[in-house]
């Protein structure tokens, strides 16, 4: 039996991290509600062109995590708005519960060990 208390403490303490780490590389798009990078705080001047190369690397390092993390928290935000419905847990290609033991690793988990995510 799934401990849905259990599952979505582990959740929100993901979203938190989550919404922490990105805020830290973007903000998000309030009109097409995807996070962006924002290039770091740039306290002086460039003084040269590996300056510039510098933060240019460092922007799109950034951009490559917010790819990563953007749909991790959106699969975070999902699972917790379905926590309650009743097709929680189930994969959402053959309807077959979900093995506990994969929600316990990932409570956002939308498919069974089958029907894996690629």
């Amino acid at each position: 039996m799934l401990d849905k208390k259990k599952i979505k403490e582990k959740l929100e303490k993901e979203r938190d991290v989550l919404l922490e780490e990105l805020r830290g590389m973007g903000k998000l798009n309030t009109e097409t509600l995807e996070w962006e990078a924002t290039p770091e705080e740039q306290i002086a001047p460039a003084t040269d062109q590996n300056d510039m190369a510098d933060r240019f690397e460092d922007f799109e390092a950034r951009s490559s995590m917010i790819k990563t993390l953007g749909p991790r928290l959106n699969n975070i935000l999902k699972a917790l708005k379905g926590l309650n419905r009743d097709s929680f847990g189930r994969c959402e290609v053959c309807k077959a519960d979900i093995e506990t033991a994969r929600l316990e690793a990932n409570p956002a988990a939308r498919t069974c060990k089958k029907h894996l995510e690629g």
